[in-house]
């Protein structure tokens, strides 16, 4: 397992916002992780990065390839995060500085983590560019000059530069069109076949899920209540709150041996 999640418990002083999570992750996977809003999916991404609020803690065991995540000094947590551990986030425009071109950002990303000269610099974050689609000439471009599209290909392209093990996308979807968040999805798809990177991919839409994801978890108020393999999980549903999800998706058939009305279980005989 690349990634292992061991009763991680996040609090809010006294509260519990998720409640004793453990997840495990094989290298190489698209794992889908599904809730509705609330359901603490970002903060248990953020969690993963030591990167939660203030005033919220986390304890329990996150270990990313045998290391563990929780407690980790400051210093080996920024080395992780942007090239073993990447993001992608829902809201991508918050990612760029208006002031700085989209250049600028991929210079800043590969001189904190690596040696390159400024040339083979300029070099990488070209054929980064390149690789999602668009076209050089928007290195020297802002970001306010981009569609909304274009700035989530070059957060796609930044989150993927150093090619990193672990990729956590975050409802990346949820600003964009069907077509455009599909488009998306393809191009995320792709480059994962070809740098081998793991994706923790966060959502809520089960059109998304049941394409490109090959094992699901489901979130409920803080708690992980199902977890397995795609095709399982979606014909043989076994929690309450994971039959209603599926049932309210338009998209998806009615498990195997359920009624649609309650979806109660059925004798398929």
């Amino acid at each position: 397992m690349i990634l292992s999640i061991d009763q991680l418990t996040v609090r809010s002083g006294q509260q519990n916002i998720i409640q004793q999570a453990s997840l495990s992750i094989p290298k190489g996977a698209w794992y889908a992780l599904v809730g509705q809003s609330g359901s603490g999916k970002t903060l248990l991404a953020q969690a993963l990065g030591q990167m939660l609020p203030p005033n919220l803690t986390a304890s329990g065991r996150i270990q990313f390839k045998g290391e563990e995540l929780l407690g980790m000094a400051p210093e080996r947590i920024r080395a992780l995060r942007g090239r073993s551990i990447s993001y992608v986030f829902q809201d991508y425009h918050g990612s760029f500085t208006p002031f700085r071109r989209i250049g600028q950002h991929f210079d800043e990303v590969l001189k904190t983590h690596t040696t390159a000269s400024p040339e083979d610099r300029k070099r990488q974050a070209l054929e980064a560019l390149v690789s999602v689609g668009l076209g050089e000439e928007l290195y020297s471009s802002y970001p306010s000059q981009l569609s909304g599209g274009q700035l989530q290909r070059v957060s796609i392209a930044l989150a993927l530069l150093l090619s990193p093990d672990l990729l956590i996308a975050d409802e990346i979807t949820t600003a964009l069109d069907s077509v455009s968040g599909h488009t998306i999805l393809q191009l995320l798809a792709s480059r994962q076949q070809e740098i081998g990177c793991t994706i923790l991919f966060i959502t809520h839409d089960w059109r998304h899920v049941k394409r490109y994801a090959d094992r699901i978890a489901v979130m409920k108020s803080g708690e992980i209540v199902e977890s397995g393999s795609k095709h399982v999980l979606l014909d043989h549903p076994k929690h309450p709150y994971t039959r209603m999800l599926i049932q309210s998706s338009p998209t998806l058939p009615t498990p195997k041996g359920y009624l649609l009305s309650g979806l109660k279980e059925v004798n398929p005989e």
